[in-house]
C-alpha cells in the first residue's frame, strides 16, 4: 500500500502549469512538515516535501493557496528519474495528491476572524478542533 497523509505549510506560492498538447492542469508546491520530536537544541526540525496536484483540483487550489497557508494533503509517494543537462541521471521523490484542502481558516497574514482571501466556507475548524493551533503548534518559519 502506498498512502501518505500530511499537514504542513506552503514554503512559497504554488506554481500552476499546463501539460503541452493535452493542456492538463498541474500544480506544484512544497510543504514544510514538522517532525514529531525535538532536536538537540530543543526545537523541531521540518521536512520539506514536494507535492503535485492534477486537473480540476489543481486549478481550484491555485486560486486559494498562498505561501504560509496550512494545507492537508493525502495521496501517494512517487519516484521518477530524468537525465539532467549535464547527462547525469536525476531522481525525484514527490507526493502525488489525490486530495488536498486548505485548513488555514485565518489565512497566513490574517488575524482572528480574517479570511485573507480564502473562501468563506473555510471559516471554522473541523469537528473536534477548537482552533487551528490544535492541529500544529510549531511552524518552521
Amino acid at each position: 500500500m502506498n498512502k501518505v497523509v500530511l499537514i504542513g505549510r506552503l514554503t512559497k506560492d504554488p506554481e500552476l502549469r499546463y501539460t503541452p498538447g493535452s493542456n492538463i492542469a498541474n500544480l506544484t508546491f512544497t510543504i514544510a512538515v514538522n517532525r514529531p520530536f525535538k532536536n538537540a537544541n530543543g526545537s523541531y526540525d521540518a521536512d520539506f516535501i514536494p507535492v503535485v496536484v492534477w486537473r480540476g483540483l489543481a486549478e481550484m487550489l491555485a486560486k486559494h493557496l498562498k505561501k504560509g497557508a496550512r494545507v492537508a494533503v493525502d495521496g501517494r509517494i512517487q519516484t521518477r528519474s530524468y537525465d539532467g543537462n549535464d547527462g547525469q541521471k536525476r531522481y525525484v521523490t514527490e507526493v502525488i495528491a489525490d486530495n488536498a484542502e486548505v485548513i488555514d481558516w485565518n489565512g497566513p497574514q490574517g488575524g482572528a476572524g480574517s479570511n485573507a482571501g480564502y473562501p468563506s466556507d473555510m471559516n471554522a475548524p473541523p469537528a473536534g478542533f477548537t482552533s487551528i493551533d490544535d492541529i500544529d503548534d510549531e511552524v518552521p518559519f
